[in-house]
């Protein structure tokens, strides 16, 4: 083999054996889960995402338990490759929701929304899959290793949809060198191989990617809804604002457009109603809760990106055209092998001696 050649076979023997736990956790060639959005993480991504050799994740949102096995079923009848299923905390039928990933055989449940109660957990062990959870500080974490999470979720405040106020490399600093107990996959902002290489390195079991899979041929996202995407850029996904803490709202990311203007006009509107006597607090509230209802499919489905919700992360500014699942994975993937075999190739330059072989310690950066 050339020097060239040999570097790359090294490389990607190195990054194998970084996302190894990972690989080996959820059953699949990479490490590599799919974000789980409302809308587009149906059926047809999911089973490309998990087809291409990554780990796709059903997005069950607001969907009722006798809708969630309908979609299971048609995302089994697709692929029979490893995938999951991502439940909301909140959901007011969630126990029915875990027995239905119970009778449909699903590996892996990931529970979004909240911490899960310790009785959570275990009703999907006990029912045989792997449960997962999202983490937002170190001592959540543990807490929910030491309850029964079997593999956690960092996200920061980059990626879309609903976000917390701590961006992805300040959490994977806080969380990943310390955390050992069970596989942490990273999410928030990652949309190239090389940032995926630094959080393997840094003690990650792999990571999660959602906006970048927005822009899959196999995603049935509206036409409108892609090109959104395909034209923004990393400044243009904001999140959403508060106008009286009074009134507090879930800050959700998602690129600016008319319906957010008019969100913004709209609590000021309902605050003045409330301040003059016209409705209560809580009517208030609930009505500022509900401007959002159905925007999101708006957008997706029905492509009304002016009234809809555009949930996207700041790596929408990497998203500059449609590919098919397996090329985005690709990419990725060439992009760390690419990162590591330039870094031996540098080495081996000042030192005379190739380094790419030897093994350094997981969290050397």
């Amino acid at each position: 083999m050339t020097d060239a050649t040999s570097y790359a076979a090294a490389a990607s023997a190195r990054l194998d054996r970084l996302w190894k736990r990972g690989r080996e956790f959820l059953g699949t060639r990479t490490a590599v889960m799919g974000g789980a959005m409302s809308w587009v993480s149906e059926r047809h991504l999911v089973s490309a995402i998990s087809n291409a050799g990554g780990f796709g994740v059903l997005a069950c949102g607001s969907m009722a338990p006798d809708q969630l096995a309908v979609e299971i079923a048609g995302t089994r009848a697709l692929t029979d490759k490893p995938f999951g299923v991502n439940l909301i905390n909140m959901h007011p039928a969630l126990d029915q929701l875990i027995d239905v990933c119970r009778e449909q055989r699903v590996g892996h449940v990931v529970v979004a929304g909240g911490l899960p109660s310790s009785a959570t957990l275990r009703r999907i062990k006990d029912g045989g899959a792997k449960a997962m959870a999202f983490a937002p500080t170190l001592t959540a974490g543990r807490r929910l290793a030491k309850h029964g999470a079997d593999a956690l979720v960092i996200e920061g405040t980059e990626a879309g949809g609903h976000i917390g106020p701590v961006s992805t490399t300040v959490l994977a600093q806080e969380i990943l060198p310390e955390l050992r107990e069970v596989p942490v996959f990273v999410a928030g902002g990652v949309g190239r191989g090389e940032t995926i290489l630094s959080y393997l390195e840094l003690g990650a079991a792999g990571v999660q990617v959602g906006t970048r899979f927005v822009c899959a041929t196999e995603c049935v996202a509206h036409p409108n809804f892609k090109q959104a995407f395909i034209r923004a850029s990393a400044r243009d996904a904001q999140p959403s604002v508060q106008i009286d803490p009074r009134f507090p709202v879930i800050p959700v990311r998602a690129l600016a457009n008319e319906a957010s203007k008019r969100f913004m006009e709209f609590q000021r509107d309902v605050i003045a109603r409330v301040d003059s006597g016209v409705m209560s607090r809580d009517e208030g509230m609930l009505e500022i809760e509900h401007f959002w209802a159905g925007a999101l499919r708006r957008a997706v489905i029905e492509g009304d990106v002016e009234n809809g919700s555009l949930m996207a992360g700041q790596s929408v500014g990497l998203v500059t055209r449609e590919q098919p699942v397996a090329d985005i994975l690709a990419e990725l993937i060439a992009q760390a092998e690419s990162a590591l075999a330039r870094r031996a190739m540098d080495e081996a330059s000042l030192t005379g001696v190739g380094s790419l072989m030897a093994e350094p310690p997981v969290g050397a950066l």
